[in-house]
């Protein structure tokens, strides 16, 4: 039997994955972190589900290794990969910001910005006529401005907790984040039955 495959992102977004399935009545509780597999296959449901590193679910689906995957906005805007986006699932939500120390003037110039994103970061001071040279970090980008390492970050926030554990504010919002139902080009046509079905079914209840 042909699975579709769906790459599923690991961390705080699975849990919200799984619950959305279980709401189309595909229950995929047999997926765990912990277990250590990759891979899940579900032939009563005709599904193989991959567990991958959030920024790597776009480029399984680009290059085929999934047929569907769930992404985080950011994480496309970031990639640019050529995948379809098919629907907004409304979980994961978050907003893109630009956080500065919650000392810091308003209007003051910005020159260095520290963050995770830096085709996101360098595409948004562009746009807003302000070049700034981008400090890529891996984790904790709420230490650039601490440190002295730049004068400002782009993150995505969802509470705000960590920002003001950090003594950092919000001076502005670039867009809102939700994870996304992406598809791979080719598969988009071969499964069209088996990935239209799967939308229409998440479509009604995200």
């Amino acid at each position: 039997m042909e699975l579709l495959k769906i790459a599923f992102s690991k961390g705080r977004i699975l849990e919200e994955s799984l619950e959305l399935f279980k709401k189309i009545q595909m229950n995929l509780e047999e997926i765990s972190e912990s277990s250590r597999r990759l891979f899940f296959d579900f032939e009563d449901y005709g599904l193989r589900i991959i567990l991958a590193k959030p920024s790597d679910v776009s480029t399984y689906v680009e290059h085929g290794v999934a047929d569907v995957g769930i992404a985080g906005k950011d994480i496309l805007l970031e990639n640019k990969n050529e995948v379809f986006e098919l629907l907004d699932l409304n979980i994961g939500k978050c907003r893109m910001v630009v956080a500065a120390p919650s000392d810091m003037p308003e209007g003051a110039p910005i020159y260095r910005v520290a963050t995770s994103y830096p085709n996101i970061a360098e595409e948004h001071f562009i746009k807003q006529g302000f070049p700034v040279e981008i400090i890529k970090l891996h984790g904790s980008v709420e230490l650039g401005p601490i440190l002295g390492l730049s004068d400002a970050i782009v993150d995505i926030v969802s509470t705000g907790m960590t920002l003001k554990k950090n003594n950092l504010k919000i001076v502005e919002e670039i867009c809102p984040i939700s994870s996304r139902l992406i598809a791979n080009q080719v598969s988009f046509r071969i499964k069209s039955d088996m990935i239209l079905s799967l939308m229409e079914k998440l479509n009604k209840i995200a």
